[in-house]
């Protein structure tokens, strides 16, 4: 089959579609359990030393990636005010699926009532595996395949009890649905994917937790890749960082996001909003894209937002897109981001110890 676009292919790496898509409906979920980094250093340091977030959300006994994937893709759904049936594509990005063998997008697109005329696959890059699926949604739907498509990143609190991860890993996520411009709260102009092999972070099959490299984790790994997609992006479709009211970066802590956008130029005005890792920790596979669903909720018709995830092993995402005037009225017809950070139930270590099941007997 020949391909029937005259549009050539950009040698400078900028992907962009025959057909202008952008993101018609958003969704973001957020357990209202909040377990304080301080309980974390209580248990292993004696309450020595400092925190690198407040808190995190840690997800209940009856919640996991699949319940929650269901709730924040209803949101988007809501937004968006489609038939679902139309839907032709169903992601799940995440670290943790509940399967190790039965997908999680099959559930979720029988509970938002897609199936069967639509694709079902899970997706895994880490903290990027959200992203990655937003970067196939926007293929599949420029190029004419699907008019709808839907990419979720989701997963729950991970970390050996003890490790650092345990102070940050978080549960919650975003879902993010893919349609025409027209249609659009945001407009997607282009986008750009920065890949290298970089090990600094890892879980082989049958480990109950993740490990990292430790020292490798900011460079070559978090900065490189963060600092190399939002730059060639910037570049290939001619963006300053001036351009942008708004931009929001992978956020395993506090520090690397703030550190990524000052060597890029941004200000701390302009990815506050999308900023959550304080207050409800690093949400992997979500968090690039619960950090955009936040600027969402606040941004103008107008508005330009520079996105980019980050996944160990590694790679980056970048996005470049400018809020629609639809962006008014989609908002209102779902639960904001903020709602959900603010509900909040707060948990000691031992019930959080319960919920996330860390007792193992031999």
């Amino acid at each position: 089959m020949t391909n029937p676009s005259t549009k050539p292919y950009p040698d400078n790496g900028l992907m962009q579609t025959d057909r202008p898509v952008g993101i018609v409906g958003y969704g973001a979920y957020v357990p209202r359990y909040r377990l304080p980094a301080s309980e974390v250093s209580r248990m292993w340091t004696g309450g020595e030393g400092g925190v690198p977030i407040l808190e995190k959300a840690v997800n209940g006994l009856d919640e996991d990636v699949i319940t929650m994937s269901v709730e924040a893709a209803r949101n988007a759904l809501q937004r968006a005010q489609i038939d679902p049936q139309e839907i032709r594509a169903v992601w799940v990005g995440s670290e943790s699926h509940p399967y190790a063998v039965k997908p999680s997008s099959t559930i979720v697109a029988e509970a938002i009532g897609s199936v069967p005329r639509t694709l079902a696959a899970d997706w895994e890059f880490a903290c990027k595996a959200g992203t990655e699926a937003m970067q196939a949604a926007i293929g599949f739907v420029g190029s004419g395949m699907a008019r709808y498509a839907l990419s979720i990143g989701m997963d729950t609190a991970q970390g050996r009890p003890g490790d650092a991860l345990e102070y940050t890993a978080a549960a919650g996520g975003a879902a993010i649905l893919i349609g025409p411009a027209a249609e659009s709260v945001a407009t997607i102009t282009g986008s750009f994917s920065f890949v290298t092999d970089t090990p600094d972070f890892w879980r082989r099959a049958h480990a109950e937790y993740p490990s990292h490299g430790d020292r490798f984790t900011g460079e070559p790994a978090y900065f490189k890749h963060i600092l190399g997609a939002a730059q060639a992006l910037m570049e290939a479709v001619g963006t300053t960082v001036e351009d942008y009211r708004w931009a929001v970066f992978h956020q395993p802590n506090a520090k690397f996001p703030e550190r990524a956008a000052k060597s890029l130029g941004f200000s701390k005005a302009q990815i506050e909003p999308g900023l959550l890792s304080p207050r409800i920790g690093n949400t992997y596979s979500g968090s690039t894209m619960i950090g955009l669903t936040a600027i969402l909720d606040v941004a103008d018709p107008g508005d330009r937002i520079l996105m980019v995830s980050y996944g160990s092993g590694a790679g980056s995402d970048a996005f470049d897109l400018i809020v629609t005037d639809r962006i008014l009225e989609s908002r209102q017809r779902a639960t904001s981001t903020e709602t959900y950070i603010a509900r909040r139930t707060e948990i000691d270590y031992a019930t959080y110890t319960r919920f996330r099941d860390k007792l193992k007997m031999n």
